[in-house]
């Protein structure tokens, strides 16, 4: 009997690719299934799949307008000066953000990274004057960059390798029934695992995202050579970590990353620890990695949800609870990290200093 083919048409796609040619890894099968998921449609809001901080709360965009323009400030107001948003999502941080540091006299050239034209559409209606790039080769070479890039270095496609009784193996992906499942594969790959985290047990799995390195590689370079400031907000870790950390987000609910690619939104905690090193290996500044929520009440969200509230009393409850979800340790405030760089000669940094620094 003929073993029938997945409905859905990139699951096919895939039965068809490992049945020809072998397993495939799971970077390629994740790199597959986002790369539809978001090129088809506006996954944001109550309506969508997920809600990002922009979304739960103006205060939180404003707050990062207002640490760019404090990094600014301090750097002599040079210009041009490019705000470089990475998967800007609707464009509500950057309105929020743009609107704050124009209070300050920031008023820069606006770049978004963005391939999902169902967003770009979006962004397009919110921000007008914005330019639109497929990557950040084509952001210009002079004047310092503000970059922010909020929830984005999570969907970029990792590597997981495994531990087997024959050495470091890639996972690879196969179809099993309605859905698909992860096996070691065949191709040694100690190679590509730091030589300190070799020696493991059977069954450790090491996760690694190329995409998310050549990322920070690149804006790294960008802030030493031409100045400025960047913040990357996502959830993850500041200490190296085994395991998995794979997930699926759909309908505002975890499902099996293994059953329907394409129609879920695939994530990956952020490696924050690797990616610091990765900066500074440029002569970039890390400013620091701290939770999102020390990183909020730092710049003051307690007095500006205390401001809100005041100017629309009948609003308080949901300004509270809106901050709570973004400051919380149990909701957002502790599993997302923010992580902040400049340039060599760029001073500041709110919210990652101590008090007194």
């Amino acid at each position: 009997m003929t073993e029938q083919a997945p409905a859905d048409p990139l699951a096919a796609m895939f039965q068809r690719l490992i049945t020809n040619t072998g397993p495939i890894s799971l970077m390629h099968y994740m790199g597959e299934s986002n790369a539809r998921y978001y090129g088809s449609k506006d996954p944001l809001g109550v309506a969508g799949d997920f809600v990002t901080a922009p979304e739960i709360s103006q205060m939180f965009g404003e707050l990062v307008g207002l640490w760019l323009a404090d990094m600014w400030i301090n750097a002599g107001r040079e210009e041009p000066v490019h705000y470089v948003e990475l998967g800007p999502g609707r464009g509500t941080l950057a309105q929020d953000a743009l609107r704050v540091a124009k209070r300050y006299g920031l008023e820069p050239r606006v770049h978004f990274v963005e391939t999902s034209t169902a967003l770009q559409d979006v962004q397009l209606a919110n921000l007008p004057g914005a330019q639109w790039h497929h990557d950040l080769s084509t952001i210009p070479l002079y004047g310092p960059i503000l970059l922010v890039a909020n929830e984005f270095l999570d969907a970029l496609p990792v590597r997981q390798l495994v531990m087997t009784a024959e050495g470091w193996r890639e996972r690879m992906v196969v179809p099993d029934g309605d859905r698909f499942v992860c096996i070691a594969g065949t191709q040694p790959m100690d190679a590509a695992v730091p030589e300190t985290r070799r020696q493991a047990e059977l069954g450790t799995i090491i996760e690694t995202c190329p995409g998310a390195a050549a990322t920070v590689n690149e804006v790294a370079g960008r802030l030493t050579e031409q100045g400025g400031a960047a913040l990357f907000i996502d959830y993850g870790h500041d200490t190296v970590r085994d395991g998995s950390t794979l997930q699926a987000v759909r309908d505002h609910l975890k499902v099996d990353p293994f059953v329907s690619p394409g129609e879920a939104d695939l994530t990956a905690h952020v490696d924050f620890a690797t990616l610091a090193a990765i900066a500074q290996s440029h002569g970039c500044r890390w400013l620091g990695t701290v939770p999102q929520g020390r990183w909020l009440r730092n710049l003051g969200i307690d007095a500006r949800a205390q401001t809100l509230a005041e100017r629309a009393p009948q609003h308080a409850a949901a300004i509270e609870a809106a901050k709570d979800r973004l400051v919380a340790e149990g909701q957002m405030g502790l599993l997302f990290k923010v992580m902040g760089l400049a340039g060599p000669s760029w001073h500041g940094g709110a919210g990652f200093l101590k008090r007194g620094q």
